[in-house]
C-alpha cells in the first residue's frame, strides 16, 4: 500500500500571522483531518518556528530546501538539523525554481537528499522537463537523466525512503496542467525507471504543476499518482481542502 500525500508549497508567501491564521482555518473546520492522506505544508522559513511551536493537529510541517552540510560558513543557507529543530519532517529538494535560479544540479540534490534523510527529514525530490523538451519528445530522457544523477550521488536506498514529485516545468504556475493521461504516462515511466535502479516500488509519486480543485480528482484516479505537490492552490484554504478531499475519495 503506497502512502498518499498532499503537499502545499507556499513558496515566498505569507507572513507569520497569516500562516497561523491559514492553518487555524484549515484545522478548525476539519478540512484536512481524517485518515488515508497525510497533509504537509511547506511555508517560508520565517513561519516555521511559529507553526512548529503551535502544535499542529492534522498537518505535518515541511520546508522548501536545505543545505547538504550540517553547519558552517554558508551565508543565507539553512541546515536539515535546523529544520528538524523547528518541527519539520519533510523537505522539498530540487524544485525547478531552484534548479533555474540557484543552478542546482542533480548531484547536489542527491547530496542534499542523503543528508536530509540522515538528519530526520524525508526528502520530496522534484523532477520535470521544460516545454521545449516535451515538445521535442525528450521528456523521458530528461527525467531518467535526473533520476540517474540523483541516485548516483544519494544511492537507491535514499531514494527508496523519499517521495518523488513530477512537476512539468511548463505547467508550474501557468495554469497549463498536464492532462491526467499525460501525467500518468510519465509517472508510470518514473516508477519503472526507479525500480530498475533497485528503488522500492512503493515510493510515493506526486504530481505538481497547476493542481487545482477542478483537476485533482482526475489526477488522483490515475494508477501511479499518489498525491500532489500543490503551489498556488495551497494558499487558498477552501481550494486546498477540496484537493485533500479528492485524495481521500480515491479508493
Amino acid at each position: 500500500m503506497r502512502q498518499r500525500l498532499i503537499v502545499g508549497n507556499w513558496k515566498m508567501n505569507l507572513l507569520q500571522a497569516e500562516a497561523l491564521a491559514f492553518v487555524d482555518e484549515l484545522e478548525s473546520a476539519g478540512a484536512v483531518s481524517g485518515d488515508g492522506v497525510e497533509v504537509v505544508i511547506c511555508p517560508p522559513y520565517t513561519a516555521l518556528a511559529a507553526l512548529g511551536g503551535r502544535g499542529l493537529r492534522s498537518i505535518t510541517l515541511g520546508a522548501q530546501n536545505c543545505h547538504a552540510r550540517q553547519k558552517g560558513a554558508f551565508t543565507g543557507e539553512i541546515s536539515a538539523e535546523m529544520l528538524t529543530d523547528a518541527g519539520c519532517r519533510y523537505v522539498i529538494l530540487g524544485h525547478s525554481e531552484r534548479r533555474r535560479d540557484q543552478h542546482e544540479t542533480d548531484v547536489e540534490i542527491g547530496n542534499k537528499a542523503n543528508h536530509a534523510l540522515h538528519s530526520g527529514l524525508r526528502p520530496i525530490i522534484c523532477l520535470g522537463e521544460q516545454l521545449e523538451e516535451r515538445q521535442s519528445g525528450r521528456t523521458h530522457e530528461v527525467i531518467n537523466r535526473q533520476i540517474d544523477g540523483i541516485i548516483g550521488s544519494a544511492g537507491a536506498q535514499v531514494m527508496s525512503q523519499a517521495v518523488v514529485a513530477y512537476e512539468p516545468v511548463w505547467a508550474i504556475g501557468t495554469g497549463l496542467a498536464a492532462t491526467a493521461e499525460q501525467a500518468q504516462e510519465v509517472h508510470s515511466s518514473i516508477r519503472e525507471h526507479l525500480i530498475k535502479h533497485g528503488v522500492s516500488g512503493t515510493v510515493p509519486l506526486l504530481y505538481g504543476g497547476s493542481v487545482t480543485g477542478g483537476n485533482a480528482a482526475d489526477l488522483f484516479a490515475c494508477a501511479d499518482i499518489d498525491g500532489a505537490l500543490v503551489g498556488g492552490a495551497s494558499l487558498k484554504a477552501p481550494e486546498f481542502a477540496v484537493i485533500v478531499q479528492h485524495a481521500r475519495d480515491v479508493r
